[in-house]
């Protein structure tokens, strides 16, 4: 998978890469900064989605389409399509103009909208990947984790760098009986959860 990365796919995440370095050094706001995941992130979880059983692949937080490029790299190995919710305006039209750019439509259907207010039509989510602001992470799992097929997982990015405003949600996946639920330390910390 990762050594048959379409030179299209390469060249957007080596933009995006630069893009998001320069909104981190400039003074860029937070709110407008693209915060994607590091390149080792992007990785693991593309692994970890090659690796999930059958059903959906879902991605709440779209940003600039970062992680989903790496996600779409699991996508087309399986032959499946990954949905992703983007609710900022800027961030989704520069994400669909990534998808573009990396001829990647085939993997990726890009959502304007709240993931949260389009869950009640989501069922036998095999894999996601949460990435969007803190305040919402608990909602997001509440909603995902009975939404998750056997064996199925949910990735949620900033488990470490973001651990005091994320204690709550992480606390309740380490203790939840309906899954088996580890911190990760890659990137920035990923909460993994595996459906039992």
């Amino acid at each position: 998978m990762f050594h048959t990365i379409s030179p299209a796919v390469l060249s957007r995440m080596a933009y995006l890469e630069a893009m998001d370095r320069k909104d981190r050094s400039d003074g860029t706001t937070l709110q407008k900064r693209l915060r994607q995941v590091p390149p080792e992130t992007g990785r693991f979880v593309a692994l970890l989605a090659a690796s999930s059983p059958s059903g959906g692949f879902v991605e709440i937080g779209t940003s600039a389409g970062y992680s989903a490029l790496w996600i779409s790299l699991a996508c087309a190995m399986r032959g499946c399509k990954l949905t992703t919710y983007e609710i900022l305006e800027e961030k989704y039209r520069l994400a669909k103009e990534t998808f573009q750019e990396a001829d990647v439509a085939r993997h990726v259907e890009l959502v304007h909208g709240n993931a949260l207010q389009c869950m009640s039509k989501i069922k036998n989510i095999a894999f996601c990947f949460l990435d969007a602001e803190k305040e919402i992470y608990e909602k997001c799992y509440d909603a995902i984790i009975p939404r998750l097929v056997k064996g199925g997982i949910l990735v949620a990015d900033n488990a470490i760098s973001h651990r005091e405003s994320l204690k709550q949600v992480i606390d309740k996946a380490l203790a939840d009986d309906r899954a088996d639920a580890l911190v990760v330390p890659i990137g920035k910390g990923e909460l993994v959860c595996r459906r039992i």
